[in-house]
């Protein structure tokens, strides 16, 4: 059986990933003499799979006229070949030898490429049945099996981690081991698909001491470092020119490193726009006049990294998003006279509807007009929100919350002078408060704050299931509902400093993810050794840590009271000579192409789900470091994702019908 074939590093992680699955698996096919279009068929995992880095256009270059689903029945086309590519599944092989076996099969021929490695037993049965093995043209192992969500993100598809590894019932679950090797699975055909050998970092669980009780949960990364390299050490043995030794580095850490960023409001563009608008995955629904100009019609578009606008604005501040958009239309009129011209005919109005029909007017123009028209539309609705929920005095009380400008009494006047704000955004600020005030949310004060806030029952669940994605858990503690004490965090109610050189920064632009500093510590080979282990690291182990490390706070997670006086002042956008690393125009335009000449790729995995904030951290931080960062994770949630995971944890049996968000 084949494996994969030379794959070069070059390009971006989305590039190559592309580049895999259009010329190592099509491409291949179309070496053998014969008929020159294919079916390519793909079971429900691989279509996200070909759908997140390739356009059909892509795939119809490399010889398909249709694509299949492998789960559906299909019309027999026997003097055209297809291209399987699938799990290596039980049900999976099944319906392949259903296909291809007898005298009649669906296909003349058949090219199999598997998404992960195949049980040799499997092999082995598909060569049994002499009628199928004649019938196959190829049978590889692609070892990729995994989302690319952006040029530096991917996902393993996980949705449902949080319920399986991190609930107070998940020992006993079934789902544990099996989620945890899955992951672990298709963590490791990324590095297949890099041709890169990582050394593994993750972090140990706190609570591996003589004092303290050790829960699966508190041990998620270590079990899924030692499963990853265990399917790393495989590929060094099956995949030509893999490495042998280290190339990159590889950090493995959950979603307890920070539990503020999945609920805390990020206002660049980017996160703006998933968190406000009814968007399904990256694609906006734009209402455009129709072609008899008597009304408007929807339009699908997706949001993503091709469109230039967007890969300008994604990571900017919502403002500072607003302004320049408003500058390239100005820049636009002022050097076309045709644009112009219609602008003196509607008195100087840029309106959306006018951008729209400057479209119809400038016909020669309609790409460029489009996307700033789609652009100006979606700031223009973001503005309303934020007006409309009071987004600004929410996102100051949260940041003043994270940054110790604030307490339980700030948050108590908000509530009662605040009637008109969202319950789910008083949720939200909630469970900010709970993540700082584990030993306060747990008391009669906590009650009082929810009632106050006038929470569903549901609701509550969310903030109380807070304390499944936190901090170790002592025996000491473990009787309340928030059994969690962080001995630090309770003399200081900030648990984040100002960065320094970094003052510039707008009000609602002070949060930062707790995984920025992570990476730069990473980078500079400084993550404390009491709080992450090497799977290569000879010193490294999974138990007997000393209890007296437990106890110590590393500067990565150390709380930290504000470093100055509560902000008052400050205005929207960010200035443009910041040197923050996402203000430029585009975040790696410069710098992608000379990362990997200026250090080892860098790779960090957030078990339970990764956030916006921390995808465009791994963009600031791959020009301000010149590398390569790359972020994975279980799933990519927004807010209200994430608070519905939350509300699932519950013990009792809720249906999403239950809940309301």
């Amino acid at each position: 059986m084949s494996t994969d074939s030379d794959s070069s590093r070059g390009g971006s992680f989305r590039e190559i990933t592309r580049d895999r699955l259009l010329n190592e698996m099509l491409r291949s096919t179309r070496q053998n003499k014969g008929s020159p279009w294919k079916v390519l068929i793909m079971d429900k995992l691989t279509v996200k799979i070909m759908s997140s880095s390739c356009k059909m256009g892509d795939i119809t270059e490399q010889g398909v006229s249709l694509v299949e689903d492998l789960y559906k029945r299909r019309q027999p086309l026997p003097s055209m070949e297809a291209i399987y590519f699938m799990q290596p599944t039980k049900q999976n092989i099944d319906i392949f030898m259903s296909n291809m076996s007898g005298k009649r099969p669906l296909y003349k021929k058949a090219y199999i490429f598997f998404s992960s490695p195949i049980q040799k037993e499997w092999v082995a049965h598909i060569r049994k049945d002499s009628s199928v093995l004649a019938r196959v043209g190829a049978l590889s192992e692609m070892n990729l099996e995994y989302f690319a969500i952006d040029s530096q993100g991917f996902v393993t598809d996980h949705d449902k981690a949080l319920e399986e590894l991190f609930t107070e019932n998940a020992e006993g679950s079934m789902n544990y081991n099996s989620c945890i090797n899955t992951m672990a699975t298709r963590i490791a055909t990324v590095f297949a698909s890099m041709k890169e050998f990582p050394r593994v970092h993750y972090r140990v669980a706190r609570t591996i001491d003589a004092s303290t009780l050790t829960t699966l949960r508190d041990l998620v990364p270590t079990k899924l470092a030692a499963s990853v390299w265990n399917c790393l050490a495989r590929y060094k043995s099956i995949i030509p020119e893999f490495p042998q030794t280290e190339t990159c580095e590889l950090l493995i850490v959950d979603r307890s490193i920070d539990q503020i960023a999945p609920v805390i409001h990020e206002w660049t563009y980017d996160a703006m726009c998933h968190d406000l608008l009814s968007m399904d995955g990256n694609k906006y629904v734009q209402e455009v006049p129709n072609k008899s100009g008597s009304g408007t019609e929807k339009k699908e578009v997706l949001l993503e990294d091709h469109d230039p606008i967007w890969f300008e604005l994604r990571d900017v501040h919502v403002a500072d998003a607003n302004l320049r958009l408003h500058e390239k239309m100005r820049d636009f009129i002022s050097k076309n006279k045709a644009a112009q011209l219609h602008q003196a005919r509607t008195n100087g109005e840029l309106s959306t509807k006018e951008l729209q029909k400057m479209v119809q007017a400038l016909p020669q123009y309609t790409d460029q007009i489009d996307k700033l028209s789609l652009h100006v539309e979606i700031a223009e609705k973001l503005f309303d929100i934020i007006k409309e929920q009071h987004l600004k005095d929410v996102g100051q009380l949260e940041q003043d919350l994270v940054f110790g400008d604030a307490g339980s009494k700030e948050l108590i006047d908000f509530f009662r002078t605040h009637q008109d704000i969202s319950r789910e955004n008083k949720l939200r600020l909630l469970m900010i408060y709970a993540a700082i005030n584990p030993e306060k949310i747990q008391s009669e004060k906590g009650a009082k704050l929810m009632q106050l806030a006038g929470l569903s029952a549901d609701d509550m669940i969310a903030v109380n299931n807070m304390r499944c994605i936190c901090a170790h858990e002592t025996k000491k503690s473990s009787k309340g509902g928030f059994p969690l004490k962080f001995e630090i965090r309770k003399k200081k109610r900030g648990i984040r400093k100002e960065r320094i050189g970094e003052e510039s920064t707008w009000t609602l632009s002070r949060f930062y993810p707790i995984l920025e500093d992570l990476i730069e510590k990473l980078s500079k080979g400084e993550l404390p050794k009491d709080e992450y282990h090497c799977m290569s690291d000879p010193s490294s182990s999974f138990r007997g840590i000393s209890s007296s490390m437990s106890a110590r706070t590393s500067p990565a997670h150390q709380p930290a009271q504000s470093m100055r006086s509560r902000r008052t002042g400050g205005t929207w956008a960010r200035p443009r000579n910041s040197d923050d690393g996402y203000s430029s125009d585009s975040v790696l335009k410069h710098a992608s192409s000379d990362m990997r000449k200026l250090g080892r790729r860098l790779f960090i995995f957030v078990v339970g789900g990764a956030t916006r904030s921390e995808l465009r951290a791994v963009h600031k931080l791959s020009l301000k470091l010149k590398r390569e960062i790359i972020l994975g994770s279980s799933s990519l949630d927004d807010p209200a994702k994430f608070i519905t995971k939350l509300k699932m944890m519950s013990n009792e049996e809720l249906s999403l019908d239950d809940l309301q968000i």
